[in-house]
């Protein structure tokens, strides 16, 4: 897929997110796992890394998971995704039906693929990370953290913090990517959000 899966149309980013939002209403209302719908788009069932993001009305997180690189076709890596946020992040409680309704917003993030970080010395690696364009991979070993371009905005972090929070989401020290040991790389997203719980989606721009 590589960066140019930039043509996803407004259609598509829609039909992403409103899928998202019926996967998970459907999970807890019946522990049924929806299927993809009827004449989704060809390209919806290309490989492609996606992650679901779901915050409360009043923008506090409430979820987030996803399959970092394309290994499932994305419109199924999206309904599962959209499942396991609601009701397997380890950092909140599972999502409440009613909950799902009238208090959450969805927000889909389909994830170009990772590339390394190219640099000479890793002191180097700061100028090749561009705020609110580039999320971050930290790997080290069995160590993997991963952060999605719009935390750096929403944080309004410079490149050095934001390779240390991928640092310390990894487990590891923040001054840790700098190490030779440590491999990073970084990826773009393309984002469809609702605007309000069950409301209008857009393309959001970080």
């Amino acid at each position: 897929m590589g960066s140019g899966h930039e043509g996803y149309s407004d259609q598509e980013g829609e039909l992403l997110v409103t899928t998202a939002r019926r996967a998970i209403l459907e999970w807890l209302e019946n522990k049924a796992k929806t299927a993809p719908p009827q004449g989704t788009p060809q390209k919806l069932f290309q490989e492609a890394g996606v992650f679901v993001t779901l915050t409360t009305r009043d923008h506090q997180l409430r979820g987030c998971i996803g399959y970092p690189l394309p290994t499932k076709p994305l419109i199924e890596a999206t309904i599962e995704m959209a499942i396991e946020a609601a009701t397997q992040d380890p950092r909140f409680p599972p999502v409440t039906l009613p909950e799902a309704e009238q208090d959450i917003v969805v927000e889909v993030s389909v994830l170009t693929q990772p590339t390394p970080l190219k640099a000479s010395d890793p002191k180097e690696y700061p100028k090749h990370v561009q705020i609110g364009q580039d999320g971050l991979i930290v790997e080290c070993g069995y160590a993997k953290g991963l952060l999605l371009p719009q935390v750096a905005t929403e944080w309004k972090m410079d490149p050095e913090e934001f390779l240390s929070h991928c640092c310390l989401k990894a487990g590891l020290s923040p001054d840790n990517w700098l190490s030779p040991d440590v491999k990073v790389k970084k990826f773009q997203a393309i984002i469809f959000a609702e605007e309000r719980p069950n409301g209008r989606i857009y393309r959001r721009t970080i």
